[in-house]
């Protein structure tokens, strides 16, 4: 079924921004940091993928999940939306990492006979 792995991405990618929201975490939070963030990373991964691509290690394989619409050779569309949803869960993920961290530090005993404000 083509298209059904791009579908994967943005049904996953809409969740993740879904949590981000409830819990702001990261784009909700800092929106202009965030798109940056997830630009820079992008950039990042797709020129990885273009030297990976020349030096012949990263092919495309055949796959009826995909629309078939390549932006390069052995680059299908899907990948560019694939980044930035893995770039934009790195970030939800190590905000709501910190935020734990954080709420468990609040709670040690080191921090028992302070006064919250």
């Amino acid at each position: 079924m083509p298209g059904l792995y791009l579908a994967a991405i943005v049904v996953s990618a809409a969740g993740v921004a879904l949590l981000d929201r409830r819990w702001r975490l990261a784009g909700w939070h800092a929106p202009g940091r965030t798109a940056g963030a997830v630009a820079i990373g992008t950039a990042f991964f797709l020129a990885w993928d273009a030297v990976g691509i020349a030096a012949g290690v990263f092919v495309k394989g055949d796959s009826a999940l995909l629309i078939g619409l390549d932006l390069a050779p052995h680059l299908p569309i899907e990948e560019p939306f694939f980044l930035v949803f893995l770039c934009y869960l790195a970030l939800v993920v190590h905000a709501a990492a910190l935020r734990a961290l954080g709420r468990a530090d609040a709670s040690s005993p080191a921090h028992a006979g302070r006064e919250r404000t």
